[in-house]
């Protein structure tokens, strides 16, 4: 079985160390620093229980290693579009491709059945480029839950997790996704396959649509903007628009709407992604996390009062500070 992670930062690093630890075939696809960091000296995983070092096969060119069983993209969703012509080498007339993306994904409507079937996800996937280039019948989905940071290059700290759930679009148990379930076990993760992925997407995603741009707008971390009563009632109402379109579009949430904020505010002092996207100069995921949603409002003929004025807010913050 070949693996290559595509976008080897913090959760790519994590999953490639330990399938490189458990013997797999596997190689990386990075840049800048980190490529180099790891070309000369590996990569290093920081764990609770110790630390493991791994020499990696990473290049910044595909073509390098050709075709492979499995191509995990554990890319920001805004920077998969561009990349998607250079990823071809990677992929032949069997690969997979894992989308361990945040947010929306671009073959949401694929195989949902219904009326809306292949409708498209035009802000995470504009000119159908991912549609065209990769094609919806090599998607495997992943809601990735893996918390992890580089704290310099070539090194990753986990900081929890190790779930990656699977799931095909048509919510099906396939081979392929079997037996990549069997490969993430074996390197000590764990990988159900679900037969409703699209419910896990939508939990996942009701944080991260409301945490992430409020965090970012009032620099306030989970455990403050959970609990301040004004932040907290904004993300109450953006949560229960999102809830509203998920269920017209077969969503089932398994908890309410506060338990979820609870669970936000209990995770404690913890920066967002997008919050240190901003702080860091890097562009936010604002159309697969914010975006998208509004998107799926107006496909679905929801009213999306919240999420419009927070997105029109997080957007203008961004071009303000040249980030979109």
């Amino acid at each position: 079985m070949k693996i290559c992670i595509f976008g080897a930062g913090a959760i790519g690093g994590y999953l490639a160390v330990k399938l490189i630890n458990a013997g797999f075939d596997v190689c990386l696809v990075a840049r800048g620093p980190h490529l180099k960091a790891m070309q000369t000296n590996g990569l290093t995983l920081i764990e609770a229980g110790g630390t493991v070092d791994v020499p990696v096969s990473v290049s910044e060119n595909p073509a390098d290693f050709g075709p492979q069983d499995y191509v995990f993209v554990t890319l920001k969703a805004h920077s998969v579009p561009a990349l998607v012509g250079k990823m071809q080498p990677l992929i032949g007339p069997h690969t997979t491709i894992v989308s361990g993306v945040n947010g929306v994904p671009w073959w949401y409507f694929h195989k949902i059945g219904g009326p809306l079937e292949g409708t498209r996800v035009h802000c995470v996937d504009p000119d159908d480029v991912q549609w065209n280039g990769f094609g919806p019948d090599r998607v495997l989905g992943c809601v990735v839950y893996p918390a992890a940071e580089v704290v310099e290059p070539g090194i990753v700290r986990h900081i929890e997790g190790n779930r990656f759930s699977l799931g095909e679009p048509d919510g099906s148990k396939s081979e392929r996704a079997m037996r990549l379930s069997q490969a993430l076990g074996a390197a000590g993760l764990k990988a159900p396959v679900r037969p409703k992925l699209r419910d896990e997407i939508w939990i996942k995603l009701w944080g991260n649509l409301s945490f992430n741009p409020i965090s970012a707008l009032t620099h306030a971390t989970l455990d403050v903007l959970c609990t301040d009563p004004g932040t907290r009632d904004v993300a109450r109402h953006m949560m229960l628009e999102a809830q509203t379109i998920a269920e017209k579009l077969g969503v089932r949430f398994p908890i309410d709407v506060e338990r979820r904020i609870d669970g936000g505010a209990a995770v404690g002092a913890h920066r967002t992604s997008m919050l240190q996207d901003l702080d860091g100069g890097r562009p936010m995921e604002i159309d697969a996390l914010v975006r998208s949603v509004q998107e799926l409002g107006h496909v679905t003929d929801t009213p999306t009062p919240t999420i419009d004025t927070v997105l029109a807010l997080i957007q203008l913050r961004a071009r303000v500070s040249g980030l979109y």
